[in-house]
């Protein structure tokens, strides 16, 4: 049971990584961003052209060397995210939000298909597989590596808490989340705080990639779409558009599959977390900490 339970928190580390993205966004511009998902995906791929770039130094120190990259990978992957925002959605914020939705999914496709022309349709495998010594707690098997990514993620996930609930920026971001118009007119640069909101975004999925490339050992182009639907599922549970219920719902689908994983076979594990979703919100629609939103008119 213990180990269940590891192994849940350990995957749903990184759905919560990838989902407070999807969540950030949607929280601000109401904006459903599945490009979000290929983000994470490009994060692999960068981590993965630089640990290459890297040679000896990797096999050397390993763990430390992943470490380097993911920082390097974070803002590779922010400023991507920003590009993303300015070419594909900003000229588009004033357009219905279907015509936002087509771009996303546009964007999602050049991202996994603009990789596949560069890096190949072959998986590859990553320069850095984090096998490590196992320490058994609590009838658990843990490895210091495990322990490393994981403190990481939180270290990311409290970071970016108390980015948004203590900073200037992290005002503006909310103030834009409850009415952008009036921003504005307070003299708010509302432009540039979207942009950040999406580097930020962009940043922790690059990292979340980096991780679980040097964790699972292999990647692929496509590797961003089932991760996606996941993250959205985890903000979804949570509640989409608040931080502290998009971590908690990362860490409850990484449970649930792995639960469901045990009990009724990995061949079932995405049923059993989507099925559990359409349960789910057929009880709770806004999510475990979303509230109900009346609209002004």
């Amino acid at each position: 049971m213990s180990q269940l339970i590891w192994n849940g928190l350990f995957v749903g580390s990184f759905y919560a990584l990838v989902a407070l993205g999807y969540s950030m966004v949607y929280g601000i511009i109401k904006l459903l961003n599945f490009a979000h998902g290929d983000l994470y995906m490009l994060g692999a791929f960068s981590g993965f052209a630089m640990l290459g770039a890297m040679g000896g130094l990797v096999k050397s120190s390993s763990l430390v060397a992943l470490f380097v990259v993911l920082i390097l990978t974070m803002v590779a992957t922010g400023l991507s995210g920003v590009v993303i925002e300015r070419v594909a959605y900003r000229p588009l914020r004033g357009a219905p939000r279907l015509s936002l939705l087509i771009t996303a999914v546009g964007a999602s496709f050049a991202l996994e298909y603009g990789t596949r022309i560069v890096a190949g349709p072959n998986p590859k495998v990553y320069p850095v597989r984090l096998d490590g010594t196992a320490l058994h707690v609590l009838g658990a098997r843990v490895t210091w590596q495990q322990i490393a990514l994981m403190a990481v993620s939180v270290v990311l996930m409290v970071a970016l808490n108390i980015l948004i609930t203590r900073t200037r920026q992290g005002r503006a971001m909310r103030a834009i989340a409850l009415d952008p118009k009036a921003c504005l007119l307070m003299g708010i640069d509302v432009d540039k705080v979207i942009s950040r909101t999406f580097f930020i975004g962009s940043a922790l999925a690059g990292a979340a990639g980096v991780m679980a490339g040097g964790y699972y050992g292999k990647i692929d182009f496509l590797m961003g779409f089932i991760i996606g639907l996941k993250a959205f599922t985890a903000a979804v549970i949570g509640g989409i558009g608040n931080i502290p219920g998009t971590m908690l719902g990362g860490l409850l689908l990484g449970l649930l599959e792995s639960f469901g994983t045990h009990f009724v076979g990995g061949q079932w594990r995405d049923v059993f977390a989507f099925g559990f979703l359409i349960l789910f919100l057929t009880v709770r629609p806004t999510g475990l900490l979303g509230e109900r939103v009346t609209e002004r008119v």
